[in-house]
């Protein structure tokens, strides 16, 4: 049986802000701290509750919908490693799921808006020419997510935080640095999340969620 393990939301980006800080008081390395938005949306497989429903929810983003999607990261550039393309980060992103009501018979509320939450750790590269501003990069990596489990159907109601499952996470963009310390990027960004989670009357609900995302943001480095 899959037990409830609930995780709060500010408790999970506090264990991002935390290994961030913990990272650029020890490592011997570039670190950078970027914050994001942008336009996110969703797709995916049918869901399929334990109890027997199967459907396909057919998934949107609703981006800028209250409460908005929005990330954050913390980046190590190992350049003091002779490494100085390469980078670790660790990355939270508060992205925003919809179930269509018209797809979901006899339920009357679905969505992991608030939101389907993502930690992850990932491997980055960049493409460095000390002579031009801006830098091309990629990334690959894999984490947890945490949906606020949102579902509202005839045989009860489920509104909290539960430990979904593994994220993949795939990213390409480009940064323009601008100043000594700040730079400006733009990027896809593409999570694949495995969902199994509890809800009402003792019934799991498993989907599997692709999150994609035009991401515009703003990093500081130190």
């Amino acid at each position: 049986m899959h037990r409830a393990f609930r995780i709060k939301q500010p408790a999970l980006a506090a264990l991002a802000i935390s290994a961030f800080v913990f990272g650029a008081s020890s490592a011997s390395a570039e670190m950078q701290f970027s914050a994001y938005g942008g336009f996110q949306g969703a797709t995916g497989n049918n869901v399929k509750t334990s109890d027997g429903a199967d459907f396909d929810p057919n998934w949107s983003g609703k981006s800028f919908k209250m409460p908005p999607y929005f990330g954050f990261r913390g980046i190590w550039w190992l350049d003091e490693f002779n490494k100085s393309n390469w980078g670790v980060s660790l990355d939270y992103t508060h992205a925003k799921v919809y179930g269509d009501l018209g797809n979901t018979p006899g339920w009357s509320h679905f969505e992991f808006t608030d939101g389907l939450n993502m930690l992850t750790l990932n491997a980055l590269y960049r493409f460095q020419d000390p002579s031009r501003k801006w830098t091309p990069y990629v990334g690959l990596g894999a984490g947890i997510n945490v949906p606020h489990v949102e579902v509202t159907r005839a045989s009860g109601h489920t509104f909290d935080y539960e430990f979904g499952g593994a994220s993949l996470q795939a990213q390409a963009g480009i940064s323009y640095q601008f100043s000594q310390h700040w730079a400006t990027f733009v990027e896809y960004k593409g999570n694949y999340n495995f969902v199994n989670v509890p809800i009402d009357s003792g019934a799991n609900l498993k989907t599997d969620v692709f999150t994609h995302a035009i991401n515009f943001g703003v990093s500081f480095n130190f």
